[in-house]
Formats: structure tokens, sequence, C-alpha cells
């Protein structure tokens, strides 16, 4: 009995947030009844592209496309300080263009893989941190960075240039100040990292072929119906991809705007949430996302703002500060302890430490930026 309750003890434990938003939009279905209108609270392309995009990019990864271009960076790299910048950045770039989910879970065990092989592995615990923060803060320049920068992308319809806009100062400001920790390693010489760089070229354009056809659809260039062709074309290609989906996330997504839907739908909670919202975008989103993490942060205060521009800020730099402020942190955490067990309180204070300096900073330079209107 007791080994039958550690096992759902850990399922609740690995599956808490979408339990967490089930449970919301059950409760609050009972304020608002299911009706025809529930059908409007979906913002179906952001559920598309989410879709499209994570089953693109797990079939890359099944290739061993992204853990064979990512140990081409590593081999590049001859000191500890390099190596150690190399990868943060490296982390950064990925989140940019897979998701910060998705670079983490390339490049974690990668570092590990590095950092043991050169000797190195006292840094892990700092190489680890530094990537989360650069995969979680790098995501930000890019629509395709984080789940969050999809939803209100899409669901604002935020013009491309105005979006890069918006996150050009956090961005640049956050990769200043990371690279400016990372340059404190000591620089000492390495030995050589061997890895294997190989992957199938023919599949791969395929892939790369649904990523753009995914592209075309986050930014509006192709109808959402488009995106049915990637599960068409992955049913024959690699199934394996569909079965590895992260439906969590996208059925986290599915009650999390039926939640924040039904909110919306009650006068006087719309009406509170609407003027507590007002003038504090930025302050409540970024509040917010280290209670309840910054997804379904974005979710639920979307409906109870037009400033998209504080919002799309503060719930990105909410990705650092608590330790559930982004999942992607989780995801670090867990990794850390799976490489190193009983050690993940020295891991915790340091995290800590650095992503709440991290945040104060961020909320500081950007709540600047907004006063002076830029």
């Amino acid at each position: 009995m007791s080994q039958r309750r550690r096992a759902v003890g850990g399922l609740v434990k690995q599956h808490i947030v979408v339990l967490t938003a089930f449970v919301a939009a059950v409760c609050s279905s009972f304020a608002v009844a299911p009706d025809h209108e529930y059908w409007d609270y979906f913002e179906t392309r952001t559920l598309m592209s989410l879709f499209c995009a994570m089953a693109v990019i797990y079939a890359l990864d099944n290739l061993g496309v992204l853990s064979a271009l990512a140990n081409r960076v590593v081999r590049r790299f001859r000191t500890r300080r390099w190596l150690i910048l190399g990868l943060v950045w490296a982390t950064a770039v990925w989140a940019m263009l897979v998701s910060n989910d998705m670079a983490l879970l390339t490049f974690l065990p990668l570092t590990y893989l590095a950092l043991d092989a050169t000797g190195n592995r006292r840094y892990l615990a700092f190489a680890f941190i530094m990537e989360t923060a650069a995969a979680n803060l790098g995501g930000m320049i890019t629509p395709f960075g984080s789940p969050q920068n999809l939803f209100l992308y899409s669901y604002f319809e935020i013009p491309t240039p105005e979006f890069f806009g918006v996150m050009a100062i956090p961005f640049v400001g956050s990769m200043l100040v990371i690279t400016g920790i990372c340059l404190l390693v000591g620089d000492e010489p390495i030995r050589a990292v061997e890895a294997d760089g190989a992957f199938r070229r023919w599949p791969t354009l395929a892939y790369v072929g649904l990523f753009v056809l995914t592209a075309a659809i986050v930014f509006r260039i192709a109808p959402v119906w488009v995106g049915f062709v990637v599960p068409a074309a992955l049913l024959v290609l690699d199934r394996s991809a569909l079965v590895k989906l992260d439906y969590g996330l996208l059925l986290t997504f599915v009650f999390f705007f039926i939640f924040s839907g039904n909110l919306a739908r009650v006068e006087s909670i719309n009406t509170a949430l609407s003027d507590v919202m007002q003038g504090n975008v930025l302050l409540w989103s970024t509040l917010g996302s280290q209670v309840i993490s910054n997804v379904p942060a974005a979710i639920l205060l979307a409906q109870f703002t037009e400033d998209y521009r504080q919002l799309l800020v503060g719930v990105n730099i909410g990705g650092v500060g608590t330790i559930v402020g982004s999942l992607a942190s989780l995801i670090a955490l867990s990794k850390y302890r799976q490489y190193e067990p009983g050690r993940t309180g020295s891991f915790f204070a340091l995290f800590t430490v650095v992503n709440v300096g991290l945040l104060l900073f961020l909320f500081a330079l950007t709540s600047l930026a907004f006063a002076l209107g830029l």
C-alpha cells in the first residue's frame, strides 16, 4: 500500500501544474456553467503552434540533430571559462529557436558529460543555474522562445517588429549580466571534449520544412488549419515524436483558458482584477509568475489588461526568481538531482541567490525603460 501511495504521490508531483489547472477549471465552471461561449475561450493558433513546434522538435531530437549540433558547439572550447560561457550562450540561442524547455533538455545532459570529462564537475551547479537563466531569459526575444510568448504573441496579435522591440531591452540587459557572471569563472585550460556530431541529413530536411511551416503559422503567414500537415507527416515519418509530446502542457493551456475565460465573465471578479492590474501590469505579472509560474500567469492576466507590452515583459522576467517562476527551472532542478543526488540543497540556495538578483535587476531596468517610454 505504501509503495502504491508513493507511486501516486510521485505521479501527482510530476503533473501538479496540469492537475491544478484542471481543478481551477472545474471550480470556475460552478460560477459559469458550460455553454457555447466556452468555445470562444480557446486560442486555437496558440494551441496549434505549440503542438506543431513540440512535435517537430521532438522529431529532430529523435533523429539526434539537436545533440549532434550541441556536441559540435562543445568541441570548439579549450578552457573552462569559455566552455561554460559557450554552453550558456548555446542554451540561450537554442531557446530562441526551440523553446526554453527543449534547450535545457538538450544542453543539461551535454553539460554534465562535458564538465565530467574535463574534470570540472564541481562547476555543475553553477553551469546548470546559468543555463537555466539563459534559457528563460534568452528565449524571451522570440515568439518560439517559450509557451507564454507563443500565447501572448497570438492572443494580442502583436506585430512582429513591435514584439522584438519590446523584448530588446530586457533581453540585452539579461544576457550582459549572465555573460558577466560567467566570465568570473577561472580560465583554466581543459582537455578536448570528444563528441559525436553525426546525424542523418535527409530526414532532417523534411523536419526543417515542417518547422518552417510551423513558423508560418506562428507568424500568421499561414492559416491555422495548415498545422494538421505536421501530425499527418509525422504519422508517416516518426510516430514516436507524437507519443513523446508534452500533452500535459497542452492540457494546462486548455484548462487555464477555461479558468481565465470563466473569471472574465464574472463581473465582480473582472472588475476587481482589471482595477488591480490598472497601471501595475509589470508588477503583478512578475509577482504572479513567482507564485503560479509564468505560463499560467500569462494566460490568466491576459484577460484583464490590454497592456500587452508590460504583460509580455513581466511574465518573461518573472521566469527567474523563485524555482516555480518557470517550468524550465523545475527541469533543471530535476536533472541536477539526477546527477548529484543529495546535493540539491546547495543547488537551490545558489539558484535562489542568482535568480532573485537577476529578477531585481531586470524589474528595475524594465520599470525604468517603461517610465522613459522606451
